[in-house]
């Protein structure tokens, strides 16, 4: 009997500089039986020809008119044949047992989803910064979601390995959602899911602050994706299980969304605060230095934001010749 297929999809936009570091991690992971498909996102750079040098080392390259990072997942889930699959982003790295450690330990527990720690870094992967998080362990569902909506752990799409069978029960990723697409789509795959087993030496890599970067976006339909995501998070989570912990877990993450969007979308802000309102409220405080907290406690979190974006905007505009 063969060992299980691992397919590893990567949706690529313009990511030249980095595509190569991405394959070269995929091509190198130990588990050998597996498919690395590429589906270039209408990208304007070489990003594709780059990718099609990969061809005779087994990277199967797909190719569309420029879509979104959704529909490329989407695009590349239709053509995978894997048992496992595993999400990678065109400008992230996966240590060389990542897939393999995760597939063992998945072997053993049916029905479940496995994770693994990741690290921030910006240029190399040696110089990423491994910060634990709450739900760095093995954990069901909704007590994974709570950690997550409360702010206590992100999990980046490259960390995960994901059994097809789930993949297959949560349906596609929406392809209506940019900012913050992968958190809708893995809630649905952990609430299909028994729990999540965390392979604590399952390594991944995550490039941080890139210029253009979905996750650095801070305009209008970006932050209503991230409402629009979030809102479909709620009801997964409430659909599941509606208790008192799972609507202050609600609470919590629109409050959150609050924090971040002000003062940007007025609006939109009210909007996530009546939806955190309606859960029950939320006591989530705005993360901040020892300056932003004191003026938040006495002037209120609004002004103190206010006043820390108009200093970042200071500090970032160009000084005069």
């Amino acid at each position: 009997m063969n060992p299980p297929l691992v397919s590893i999809l990567i949706p690529c936009h313009n990511a030249a500089p980095w595509i190569a570091a991405t394959l070269e991690s995929a091509i190198a992971q130990t588990w050998t039986r597996k498919e690395i498909i590429v589906v270039d996102d209408g990208s304007s750079d070489n990003s594709a020809g780059i990718v099609h040098t990969y061809a005779n080392r087994g990277v199967h390259l797909v190719t569309q008119e420029n879509r979104g990072a959704a529909a490329a997942r989407n695009h590349a889930l239709r053509h995978a044949q894997g048992e496992f699959i595993q999400f990678l982003d065109a400008d992230d790295v996966l240590a060389p047992d990542k897939t393999e450690q995760q597939v063992r330990a998945l072997g053993a527990a049916a029905g479940h989803i496995a994770a693994g720690p990741w690290g921030r870094f910006n240029d190399h992967p040696a110089t990423a910064v491994f910060t634990p998080e709450a739900n760095w362990h093995d954990s069901p569902p909704v007590e994974w979601l709570t950690f997550n909506f409360a702010g206590d752990g992100m999990m980046p799409p490259a960390a995960w390995l994901t059994p097809r069978s789930l993949v297959d029960t949560a349906g596609p990723w929406d392809e209506r959602l940019t900012l913050n697409d992968d958190g809708e789509y893995f809630c649905r795959v952990l609430l299909a899911s028994r729990g999540v087993i965390f392979c604590p030496n399952a390594r991944s890599y995550y490039r941080s602050n890139l210029a253009g970067s979905l996750s650095q976006q801070r305009t209008d339909t970006a932050w209503r994706s991230a409402f629009l995501s979030h809102d479909l998070c709620a009801q997964h989570l409430l659909a599941h299980e509606n208790s008192p912990q799972t609507r202050r877990a609600c609470a919590d993450l629109f409050q959150r969304l609050a924090f971040a969007i002000y003062p940007d979308l007025p609006k939109l802000v009210r909007q996530c605060e009546a939806k955190a309102f309606s859960f029950g409220g939320s006591d989530q405080h705005p993360g901040g230095g020892r300056g932003f907290q004191i003026i938040a406690r006495l002037l209120g979190w609004k002004l103190a934001q206010r006043l820390r974006v108009m200093a970042r905007r200071k500090t970032k505009k160009p000084h005069s010749p």
